[in-house]
């Protein structure tokens, strides 16, 4: 007479056990779908090419970058589609450039952004901003490359974009070039935020100083 107690027992058992099985399921495929969104749209890994940001950042090094509300300031590490380059004309005014198409694809620091006037002393090798020497300890070497993307300085970078260098100063393709010049904002891609290594993620501004 027990028969019919003991069949519906299995049968709650099998039910809670298919509930638990659905419910792992549901929390699997919700959390891959996170993933999925959050690589696509929110964060995206970045490989560093080339020696231009030493002894930040270094040849293979894999990033994350993200630019959501994402607004440029200096100091940041930036990663900049550099299909076009700006320059400035004999007049001063904004003009455009064929940028690099063999390297559309840079990774440098910003350095000044719009509306700041930026000054190289190609002699000292020091940078300054608004009257303001630089501290710069994330630099491997002093500024001493003009490049010759601008004819002199001081420059007043325009509203809307920014000047950016590779930590490498003197091995590096940067605003100072007639390839780069000043970067649009629509060139920035977004901001590297951490490296991934074989010990997992690490910040890479924990030593350095930005504004």
């Amino acid at each position: 007479m027990q028969q019919p107690e003991q069949n519906s027992t299995e049968e709650t058992k099998k039910s809670s056990f298919a509930a638990d099985v659905a419910e792992v399921l549901e929390t699997v495929f919700v959390s891959i779908f996170v993933v999925i969104m959050l690589f696509a749209y929110i964060i995206r890994p970045v490989t560093v090419e080339g020696r231009s940001m030493e002894a930040t950042l270094h040849n293979g090094d894999r990033l994350l970058m993200t630019d959501l509300l994402y607004t440029p300031k200096r100091g940041d590490i930036v990663i900049v589609d550099n299909s076009h380059s700006y320059l400035l004309d004999e007049n001063g005014d904004l003009v455009e450039g064929q940028g690099l198409p063999d390297e559309k694809r840079l990774i440098k620091r910003v350095i000044a952004t719009g509306g700041q006037t930026l000054n190289i002393d190609f002699e000292t090798g020091t940078v300054t901003v608004d009257g303001e020497v630089l501290d710069e300890p994330y630099i491997n070497n002093l500024t001493v490359n003009p490049e010759y993307g601008f004819t002199s300085y001081p420059i007043t970078v325009p509203e809307g974009y920014y000047f950016v260098m590779g930590d490498n100063r003197q091995n590096s393709t940067d605003s100072r070039s007639p390839y780069v010049g000043f970067v649009s904002r629509d060139s920035i891609l977004g901001k590297a935020v951490f490296r991934i290594s074989l010990d997992g993620f690490g910040g890479i501004y924990s030593n350095l100083k930005s504004e």
